[in-house]
């Protein structure tokens, strides 16, 4: 019988030939494939080997061509039908892409609205209130992004249920707690809850879907691609702010405290909804764009790590474990991983290793041993010092980052030499996505708890 590992390569090549068919959306290709292997299954079942089932599912299923006019004709709702079946109009269909653009505009202005509320009873933006406005800055931002992919997925009652008491317990969690202004617990939840949020609108981004695999991926994909928008966003932003200031000053006006109170903040939430929409509405241009620069960017963080490395050996100093050094490090080892999920997300699958792929292995081992070296210095620490907020995050998020690189290199290493299929490597990825879960909403719920507050 053919292995596990050889049927989904199979499949990994049918759903790279699906994917580089324009008219079809990558969230129709995963439904495509999800009845492609629904097809399989009822085949094994009935007795037939795995490879014969996946070719009699395949030719069960019809040419691409054919295919792809009857999935349009049976998902009457898909805007891509207008590209399949031009000649057959569907009134629901369009009305629903003429409802995208306000509903998004709708959801900007409810968040630039909301970070506007705590003012009405006293909260300023002044460094008394910035405390509160670290704390909750992701819900005002991320809880409208939720409730614009919700209405733009149609998702049940049940999912938003669960939206609503998850971001519930992300306000309970960054308001109830008695943070002082200076404590390691208020950072940690600075730091944590946008994280454990985020991955809570990738619950509405997938429809709640997210045991999907291929959903969760494209939740990644779409991580990646709403970074650049709002970057963008943020730049173009700065630009707007020196000339608001500038030309109003030319005049004699001080347009200083409109920008602090009203541009900067209400602009910032409004970027994260504005960018996620020019992520969906724009994303054959930007799925060009990500890849270029993953390709760019891996040789070069490869290059400074490795030097990094040498440094460390040549001169033998010791690691500085202090919060602005941890974080640093985490935040390298973190885009370090972004470089390598974007990479696999916009990978074909059934191509063969290249040099590419050799420069990204390098990209992690050597990340895999700076991680070695930074958590050995907080062991250290710890032993000399004890546990505080700070070390103890640092230690979970190191060995979390830890066992993802070394599986990774692992799997990369069967796979440049051959001995598996990529996929496997995109899998484990995908699955590994709960840990880091978990892991957010035990700092942001527990940490605070464990440590008094401190």
């Amino acid at each position: 019988m053919i292995a596990d590992s050889d049927l989904e390569g199979q499949i990994a090549e049918w759903r790279a030939y699906t994917q580089r068919r324009r008219e079809l959306h990558h969230t129709d290709a995963e439904e495509l494939e999800d009845h492609l292997r629904s097809r399989i299954t009822e085949l094994t079942e009935a007795g037939l080997r795995a490879d014969e089932a996946f070719l009699i599912a395949v030719k069960r299923m019809g040419s691409l061509d054919e295919l792809s006019r009857e999935f349009a004709r049976e998902h009457s709702e898909r805007l891509w039908k207008q590209l399949v079946l031009p000649g057959e109009p569907d009134s629901a269909v369009a009305a629903r892409s003429r409802r995208e653009l306000p509903v998004m505009v709708l959801c900007a202005a409810v968040a630039a609205l909301a970070i506007k509320v705590p003012s009405w009873f006293g909260l300023d933006f002044s460094e008394d209130d910035a405390g509160f406005y670290a704390r909750n800055f992701s819900l005002f931002a991320l809880a409208p992004l939720a409730a614009y992919f919700a209405w733009q997925r149609r998702v049940g009652l049940r999912t938003i249920g669960v939206l609503a008491a998850l971001f519930v317990l992300g306000a309970v969690a960054a308001n109830a707690y008695p943070l002082d202004g200076d404590s390691q617990s208020l950072v940690l939840t600075t730091i944590h809850l946008p994280l454990a949020l985020w991955l809570v609108v990738g619950v509405a981004y997938t429809g709640g879907d997210w045991r999907s695999g291929r959903r969760r991926m494209d939740f990644i994909r779409f991580t990646g691609e709403w970074l650049i928008y709002f970057a963008l966003i943020g730049l173009g932003g700065g630009v707007l702010t020196a000339f608001t200031v500038g030309t109003f000053g030319a005049i004699g006006l001080d347009a200083e405290g409109f920008v602090e109170s009203w541009l900067l903040p209400c602009g910032a939430v409004a970027a994260v909804i504005v960018a996620a929409w020019l992520v969906e509405a724009k994303q054959s241009v930007i799925e060009n764009m990500a890849p270029v620069l993953t390709r760019v960017f891996t040789p070069l963080f490869a290059a400074a790590l490795l030097a990094f490395l040498v440094a460390f050996i040549w001169t033998n100093n010791g690691i500085d474990v202090e919060r602005d050094a941890l974080i640093l490090f985490n935040l390298l080892l973190v885009i370090v991983l972004g470089l390598l999920l974007y990479a696999i997300s916009a990978r074909d699958l059934t191509a063969r290793p290249g040099l590419f792929d050799r420069l990204q292995l390098a990209l992690v081992v050597s990340a895999l041993i700076i991680d070695v070296l930074v958590l050995l210095a907080i062991t250290g620490r710890i032993t000399e010092f004890g546990f505080s907020p700070n070390k103890s995050a640092a230690l979970g998020e190191n060995l979390i980052l830890l066992t993802n690189l070394a599986w990774s290199a692992w799997l990369f290493i069967g796979f440049v030499r051959g001995r598996m299929p990529f996929a496997r490597l995109e899998r484990w990825q995908t699955r590994y996505l709960i840990v880091y879960a978990v892991w957010a909403w035990t700092v942001v719920l527990a940490f605070p708890l464990v440590f008094n507050f401190a």
